[in-house]
């Protein structure tokens, strides 16, 4: 495994039938990197997460997670390194719990809090990552009554209560508005200067959603990467036009990418 490396893909492919949806692609993400996956709808994000996220294994080819290999590992210890935020976690998280319990029951990669035993650390570390993402106020409240906006900000609290090695965020400003997505990024941004914060990977089919603080990005069309490389590099007018097939400019200030199409 590549020295510092935090996440290998090698060779690897997702078949459904007889068709091949994703692959065969290769990408290392190395530590205290950022990375953002960008594609139109269909080009196979959401399969290629999954796999980061070990909900599902390639048909083919190799996948290192934190120096442990999919297939060999036992993937509930594993899961306790890896902070997941995204649709393939909200969809089960229980709208009877206790915001808090929800974030809480992450030390122990489990939805649903049930006789678990957890200590004043835990409880502290869950009231912070509360706080640090503006919603402390917010622990005593059911998960089922809150806005989107406000479970986007506690998932990502869950995602962080392991101190996750690598940190993996499905589309996290979806469905927020201006006001929301803005906060949302700008505390990302924030989040990202900590030396000690983990490497991440986030998935998005709008430039406008990628965090200030992001060092590389990686491409996908029709299933396999088209480019991947330093975010400035990847990130253009040229290549965001070709992987969504539309004359599209792209524009960068201050770390923030927008994008409009050709008149």
């Amino acid at each position: 495994m590549a020295s510092g490396s935090v996440l290998e893909v090698m060779n690897v492919s997702v078949r459904r039938g007889e068709k091949i949806i994703l692959g065969p692609i290769n990408f290392t993400i190395n530590s205290g990197e950022r990375w953002v996956i960008l594609g139109p709808n269909g080009a196979g994000k959401s399969t290629l997460l999954q796999i980061l996220a070990t909900k599902i294994f390639p048909t083919t080819g190799t996948v290192l997670i934190l120096e442990k290999e999919m297939g060999r590992v036992d993937l509930f210890e594993l899961r306790t390194r890896i902070g997941l935020c995204g649709a393939i976690l909200a969809e089960d998280i229980p709208a009877d719990e206790l915001v808090k319990d929800v974030v809480l029951t992450a030390a122990y990669a489990i939805l649903g809090r049930w006789n678990e035993a957890y200590d004043l650390w835990d409880e502290s570390r869950a009231m912070a990552l509360l706080t640090t993402f503006g919603v402390r106020e917010l622990g005593d409240r059911l998960y089922g009554t809150l806005s989107e906006g406000e479970r986007k900000r506690v998932q990502i609290a869950r995602a962080l209560m392991t101190d996750p090695e690598l940190l993996l965020l499905d589309e996290p400003a979806a469905g927020l508005d201006v006001g929301g997505r803005e906060d949302l990024l700008r505390r990302f941004a924030d989040f990202s200067l900590d030396a000690t914060a983990p490497a991440t990977v986030l998935v998005t089919h709008h430039i406008e959603e990628i965090p200030v603080g992001t060092t590389h990005a990686l491409l996908l069309k029709n299933g396999i990467i088209a480019v991947s490389g330093p975010a400035e590099q990847v990130i253009t007018s040229e290549h965001i036009s070709a992987i969504f097939d539309t004359p599209i400019e792209v524009s960068s200030v201050n770390g923030r990418f927008s994008a409009r199409a050709w008149m």
